[in-house]
């Protein structure tokens, strides 16, 4: 009897990529899943979120946009049209893992945990328009579309290194501080999703519920929770220099502090100009920035040594993650 192969099994019997085809592939999971959360955001800052009155479809009876839809509906139909683009992303990202030799099960796990958070999100997406946009379904979506890209960072960076045992590079304590920040980074994304949950931007010219909030307080709070951030940021930054970490994890810090002060300036600008379109925009873009920065650090302060490369297409020198 012969034994039948699965596709990817036919795919990484036949072909194996370089590290930098890897790393490359899963660089492409990163960058789409920013660019599903910027785009998701401008469907609701354009009002188009009900552009699409339904789901799967985008109407009852076509399953794309008409054009008595109008341009709300080729906005909302467009973001959906660009899950697709998502998807064959990680699914670049899951068959170079696969074919990578030897094989790393971590990634291959990682990726295919990137496509599973895709498939729920997409019906989360569907309830949420089922639901007339309820403010609560829409932060979840939300929310999910930053567990894919932390999944999808978190494969990139392990993508840049090897598969032996984590060896610290700082003392525990200042690991400990990495992930207070990673926490408390976590409570301010979540803590975004009250703003909007509760502001004018509804994302539809209907009548949609909004989170029983007064928006000026959740901005506060969530300004709040900025601050910390920026504190535990800036105590990172200077306990690095005192405990003399790699000049590496200090860069990390630093751009963490530069994405911060960025981000800080769009928030407090926006507040106190009425939160325009653009604005909001540019900052849910600052967010997802923000939390790449705050993975790289923790996960710069433990190593992984590259393993010696055992087939021709594995010796690439290996390159840091920029």
């Amino acid at each position: 009897m012969v034994a039948v192969q699965t596709p990817l099994a036919y795919i990484a019997q036949r072909w194996t990529p370089s590290p930098r085809t890897v790393r490359r592939a899963a660089l492409a999971a990163v960058v789409m899943s920013v660019a599903i959360i910027v785009t998701g955001g401008a469907v609701r800052l354009t009002g188009s979120g009900l552009g699409c009155d339904t789901w799967p479809k985008c109407t009852d009876d076509s399953l794309f946009a008409t054009p008595e839809q109008g341009i709300h509906g080729a906005i909302e139909f467009g973001n959906r049209m660009l899950t697709y683009v998502l998807c064959a992303a990680v699914g670049w990202a899951i068959i170079a893992a696969r074919a990578t030799k030897p094989l790393r099960r971590g990634l291959v796990r990682l990726g295919w945990a990137q496509f599973w958070i895709v498939m729920g999100n997409a019906v989360i997406g569907g309830i949420t328009v089922w639901a007339g946009l309820n403010p609560w379904t829409v932060a979840g979506h939300f929310l999910l579309a930053n567990a894919l890209l932390t999944v999808a960072t978190i494969t990139w960076l392990r993508s840049c290194e090897g598969d032996s045992a984590p060896r610290p590079r700082v003392p525990r304590p200042v690991r400990k501080l990495s992930w207070v920040l990673a926490g408390a980074s976590a409570l301010l994304i979540a803590a975004g999703t009250t703003v909007t949950g509760s502001g004018k931007h509804a994302g539809d010219s209907s009548d949609v519920p909004r989170m029983p909030f007064d928006w000026v307080d959740a901005a506060h709070v969530h300004a709040a929770l900025a601050w910390l951030v920026c504190a535990l940021a800036v105590a990172m930054w200077l306990v690095l220099r005192v405990v003399d970490a790699p000049d590496d994890t200090r860069a990390r810090a630093r751009e963490l502090l530069i994405v911060l002060l960025a981000q800080g300036a769009v928030g407090y600008v926006q507040f106190f100009t009425d939160v325009p379109e653009v604005l909001v925009g540019i900052h849910m873009l600052g967010s997802s920035l923000m939390w790449i920065a705050v993975l790289r650090l923790a996960l710069c302060l433990r190593e992984r040594p590259l393993d010696t490369a055992a087939i021709p297409a594995q010796q690439d020198q290996a390159v840091p993650v920029a």
